[in-house]
């Protein structure tokens, strides 16, 4: 049983939450800002990870979070896993910070660490058929399936798209920290991988 992924899935569903009711002065505090990022001794970069900006937002990383993280905590075992998670999110952080140093606006979510799981989950089982709703014409809807390693590639082209127009000013997604994480990502499956055989039996 993915018992991290679960804990840890728990502890950032009731941070937001508990969040929610006061959410602008709870980010002004403990969201991580480029500029200040040293403030509260640092504590900000672990503070931030917890917080969403709002339900939709927390739906869809818990969705991800979900959806891939029993597999990557089942090959890696909990500890690896939970370093993966926070390495990503605190170089997702740093990428974050380089993009705009002198940035005021608060940085929250647990994109990064969570960037980090979705990269190792593609790399170590790239023919893992992944199913999507898809419209098809103006009415219906269709399940498709694409491999894992195509559709990473599609994820780190619209994350690099997504980075551009945030150094633009355009977006207010950091895909910089996506990609921070996603790093981490193949960094870990370059350390962490295990034969061929072996994860075909995992997956």
């Amino acid at each position: 049983r993915p018992w991290a992924t679960w804990l840890l899935s728990a502890a950032i569903i009731c941070a937001s939450l508990l969040a929610f009711p006061h959410l602008r002065e709870v980010v002004q505090r403990f969201g991580l800002i480029p500029a200040q990022a040293t403030r509260l001794d640092g504590l900000t970069f672990v503070t931030s990870f917890f917080l969403h900006a709002g339900i939709i937002h927390l739906a869809g990383n818990m969705y991800f979070l979900l959806a891939f993280g029993h597999a990557v905590e089942n090959f890696l075992r909990p500890r690896r896993y939970l370093a993966l998670i926070a390495l990503a999110a605190f170089i997702g952080d740093l990428a974050h910070i380089a993009l705009d140093p002198r940035s005021q606006t608060p940085c929250i979510g647990a994109s990064g660490g969570i960037a980090g799981v979705i990269t190792f989950y593609a790399l170590n089982f790239p023919r893992m058929r992944l199913a999507f709703l898809m419209r098809w014409g103006f009415v219906w809807f269709r399940w498709i399936r694409l491999p894992a390693w195509f559709v990473f590639v599609l994820w780190i082209l619209f994350q690099i798209i997504g980075t551009l127009e945030q150094k633009a000013g355009v977006s207010s997604v950091s895909s910089a920290a996506h990609l921070g994480g996603a790093a981490v990502g193949v960094l870990a499956c370059l350390i962490w991988r295990k034969p061929n055989a072996e994860s075909r039996v995992l997956e």
